[in-house]
């Protein structure tokens, strides 16, 4: 059954379409990611799907008592208190029922009640409190915090003096504990680390109802959808799977499309090549009929649109007309087959090319006892590292491990705390910041092409054209720029120096998809050496060629040769060792535990009883070391969220049985 329905959905602001026509189906299970580019409108049919808008047109069903939560880019709450607080409030239910529990206790103890009756309402209460998750919904709630990115300090941090990041993930934490049956985020990586994302990744991909994702992170896609709607300009398409089935089967969608208007356009020019010859000879009849059938057809096409005459024959099409059409002459049918257009979309797009300087030398970066921090505050420690020419190195860890000082270290903008840093021959840096340092909120953007290159307003101009800036966006205050903005124009300051060492500080943030596509590919074929700091997975398993990972808990660098999918990869074989390897220890441990046999009874009943009652307690035994390793994983959870889960349906179906052999136990004692 469907959550909600989507038909013949339109936005439009004032005489400016957004988009039209949007029809779509979510069920229970299905994880539909939403791509396009920005300002295709992902955000405003976000926000009409969840009725904090009106579309123009079309209608939006959702179905009889469907819960909807919805994490906005500007996520706030609308409550006072702790973070705890904002998360525990979710459960305030359980706490009502904690009470009526602790009021049927008091009952039971009283002489004067109807025992038999509190007994059955106490205890078919109790019974929906535990399978509802009454005696767990505290270590719950730590698991979906720890998972986000917060520590138990952080708990009790006031809901007010959160930063604009910990109140999104805050945010997100308690929609997570809220268990909508559809969710609807809105960019819900864009303040979390890699761990966290995977953590989220690993939430979803257990979790049993719906959502429906707006993420620029194809990694996170690739992991977290299973239908990808694709909105482009006055149209839009379903593919089924994640986004890398999505990017596989666009491409074959288009070549399909190009194919076809290729041969239909090619049909078309060959008749006009028979009336050209033919309409004043022999066939003239025949000829000046094809031109009318001719007529019909381009007047179809140029009605109905491209993509619907190609969704069938364009022999068919001249049905389509809907008013009387004139003949065309010769020479207008042909200019208008000539001009006819391919249906495979184009957007407008970055033309980012980045000027390389001469080869330098093989060594590029090199630092021995390093150690990267503040006077007063240490990050980290790093080995000696050799960086060499053509190499790609991505830095990651988590948010404020020290990525961004680490960078501006080897620049030399910040002293090592100690060691050296030591920088190859004939370098030519070119530095990306993350806050975007190297612009001036006081100037515009064609201010400051012109300022870097002494351009004329013209060639500034058309320069800024291929970075997306056109018409009066070129005249932008700097200061009023989004996101997205800032990054393209620090990225065409980047392009106008000579350089063979790039050091990026985050440089896909805040950029759509396409233009993350077009700088992954750019960085791909730069010949120089890129030291890059990302928590863009995707970009780093296409460019990077070794990983550096700061552990925040061990407070070094990690050096892992290779790709982020191969470093994924050794980390759950070792994940899986381990588990291994702490089954065996469980089950040594357990066998320690069996008790003595004690003496048999002389009768055959006797030694039956006795033989079970003795199996149930080993088995008891051992179901205990179970609960207890269980509880003990469960108070610091690990941040794989598939593993949370698991660990808490093993806690459940351990409890079970080690109750009914409890039962078993307690019968023969009887």
């Amino acid at each position: 059954m469907s959550l909600i329905t989507v038909s013949s959905l339109s936005k439009s602001y004032g005489p400016t379409d957004i988009f039209s026509g949007i029809s779509f189906s979510v069920s229970k299970g299905a994880r539909m990611a939403i791509v396009g580019p920005n300002g295709i409108g992902k955000t405003s049919l976000m926000r009409i799907l969840v009725g904090a808008d009106e579309a123009t047109s079309g209608t939006v069903s959702r179905s009889r008592g469907v819960r909807i939560g919805y994490l906005s880019q500007e996520a706030d709450f609308k409550m006072s208190g702790t973070l705890w607080d904002a998360c525990e409030s979710v459960f305030d239910h359980f706490k009502v029922e904690q009470d009526e529990l602790h009021r049927l206790e008091g009952l039971m103890s009283d002489p004067s009640t109807q025992l038999e009756e509190v007994m059955e309402r106490y205890g078919k209460l109790q019974e929906d409190f535990e399978r509802r998750g009454g005696y767990t919904y505290m270590t719950k709630i730590r698991q979906v915090l720890t998972g986000l990115g917060f520590s138990e300090a952080d708990y009790q941090l006031d809901l007010e003096h959160l930063s604009g990041g910990q109140r999104t993930r805050g945010f997100l934490a308690r929609l997570l504990l809220e268990d909508p049956d559809l969710l609807l985020l809105d960019e819900p990586t864009n303040h979390l680390d890699i761990s966290a994302v995977e953590w989220l990744e690993g939430y979803l991909s257990q979790w049993e109802g719906a959502a429906i994702i707006i993420s620029h992170d194809r990694f996170f896609l690739d992991k977290a959808s299973n239908m990808v709607l694709e909105m482009f300009p006055g149209t839009t398409e379903m593919y089924r799977g994640n986004y890398s089935a999505y990017l596989k089967q666009r491409a074959e969608r288009m070549e399909r499309r190009q194919e076809v208007f290729e041969s239909e356009k090619e049909k078309l020019q060959k008749e006009m090549e028979y009336i050209r010859k033919n309409v004043a000879g022999q066939n003239v009849l025949q000829a000046k009929g094809k031109l009318k059938r001719l007529s019909r057809i381009i007047q179809a096409i140029e009605q109905i649109g491209m993509e619907a005459a190609l969704s069938q024959k364009w022999s068919e099409t001249a049905g389509e007309v809907s008013v009387t059409t004139s003949i065309l002459s010769v020479e207008e049918a042909g200019r208008r087959i000539n001009a006819l257009q391919s249906p495979v979309r184009q957007l407008p797009n970055l033309h980012l090319r980045l000027s390389q300087a001469s080869r330098s030398g093989d060594m590029v970066i090199r630092t021995e006892n390093l150690k990267v921090g503040f006077s007063d505050k240490f990050l980290f420690s790093s080995p000696n590292i050799d960086l060499r020419r053509g190499d790609c190195a991505a830095l990651i860890g988590p948010n404020g491990a020290g990525k961004s000082t680490f960078l501006k270290t080897i620049l030399g903008q910040i002293p090592p705390l100690a060691g050296t840093v030591t920088l190859g021959e004939s370098l030519h840096i070119g530095y990306f910041a993350q806050a975007h340092e190297s612009l001036d909120p006081k100037k515009s953007v064609i201010d400051e092409i012109m300022h870097a290159t002494g351009w004329l307003p013209q060639k500034a101009r058309e320069y800024l054209g291929k970075y997306l800036f056109s018409g009066d966006d070129a005249f932008k205050m700097v200061s009023m720029l989004s996101g997205g903005e800032r990054g393209r124009l620090a990225l065409a300051k980047l392009a106008l120096q000579d350089t063979n060492l790039l050091l990026l500080d985050e440089p896909t943030n805040h950029l759509d998809i396409p233009s993350q596509e077009i700088l992954e590919a750019v960085l791909d074929d730069y010949e120089g050496t890129i030291l890059l700091v990302t928590h863009d997975r995707y970009l780093v398993d296409a460019i990077a060629t070794q990983i550096w990972e700061i552990d925040t808990d061990e407070s070094n660098l990690i050096i892992f040769k290779g790709i982020y999918s191969q470093l994924k990869e050794e980390r759950e074989k070792d994940l899986a060792r381990r588990a291994a390897a702490q089954a065996e220890r469980e089950e040594e441990e357990a066998r320690k535990k069996i008790p003595v046999n004690p003496k048999a009874g002389n009768t055959q009943e006797q030694r039956r009883k006795v033989a079970k009652k003795q199996e149930l307690e080993n088995k008891i035994a051992r179901l205990e070391a179970q609960l207890s390793e269980i509880s003990e994983q469960l108070a610091n959870p690990p941040k794989d969220a598939g593993v949370v889960i698991r660990l808490a349906k093993e806690y459940d179906q351990v409890q079970k049985e080690m109750d009914e052999k409890l039962a078993e136990w307690e019968a023969l004692q009887s």
